[in-house]
């Protein structure tokens, strides 16, 4: 198994604070440096990055890390990365042939998220979303960002920003078969919807996207210096923060 992980876009909302956003330090390490993190605790030892505005910073960063003895990183550069994120995880499907891991850059959680994940059986056609279905005061959600879920039986049934009907949080989390590319392409071509939301619904179409719930364990979309502060008081309470 492999592990994905999208770190093209540019973050505007922290773009004064770090021009590159998955470069931003938070709790004594830079964000994608927690995304590798969580990989290599699930045993992962393979993992592609998908890399967009300035790459090669981003690039430089990860090939000088001690963690590449531990694991093969290669890059996909997404000159087109001003698109939605779908198109992104869609220019990589050329390095992965069998199920992977998808994560977002931006977002820090519990890796032992990574490990339930990999426990669950995953069909040849098939996608799982990790879930948070704490839907009331949750202290790490931005309710007007965050990618809301409509889940029946354990299935998706609707994914997006602007569902009014939703009873599950969107955590940035997935285990993914190959068949997801398939899905991408077919709602950028048919729909020019580039979103990997698009993707998934498509899948959920064919009743192919399953979900996991997390329970109570910790993620954060680290999208504004709010989200920032949070997550490090998190990780300070639970003695996450790396100390140089």
């Amino acid at each position: 198994m492999k592990g994905l992980i999208i770190a093209a876009g540019k973050g505007e909302r922290l773009s004064s604070i770090c021009p590159v956003k998955p470069l931003l330090p938070v709790g004594g390490r830079v964000l994608i440096d927690w995304a590798i993190g969580a990989l290599l605790h699930a045993g992962i030892k393979e993992i592609v990055v998908v890399t967009g505005y300035e790459g090669e910073q981003v690039e430089n960063h990860l090939k000088k890390q001690s963690y590449v003895e531990r694991a093969a990183v290669n890059f996909v550069r997404n000159e087109e990365w001003e698109k939605e994120n779908g198109l992104s995880v869609y220019k990589a499907k050329d390095l992965l042939n069998e199920p992977f891991f998808l994560l977002m850059s931006d977002h820090i959680f519990d890796p032992e998220i990574l490990k339930n994940l990999r426990e669950e059986s995953l069909g040849s056609d098939e996608l799982i979303l990790a879930v948070d279905y704490r839907l009331t005061n949750h202290p790490f959600v931005d309710l007007e960002d965050v990618t809301r879920v409509q889940v029946e039986k354990g299935q998706i049934i609707s994914i997006g920003k602007g569902l009014t009907q939703y009873n599950a949080f969107d955590t940035g989390i997935f285990l993914c078969s190959p068949a997801l590319f398939a899905a991408l392409e077919e709602s950028q071509r048919l729909h020019n919807n580039f979103t990997l939301s698009g993707g998934v619904r498509v899948m959920a179409s064919k009743g192919k996207a399953r979900v996991m719930d997390i329970g109570d364990k910790f993620w954060i979309d680290v999208d504004d210096q709010k989200a920032r502060e949070k997550c490090e008081q998190h990780l300070q309470k639970a003695g996450r923060i790396i100390r140089p």
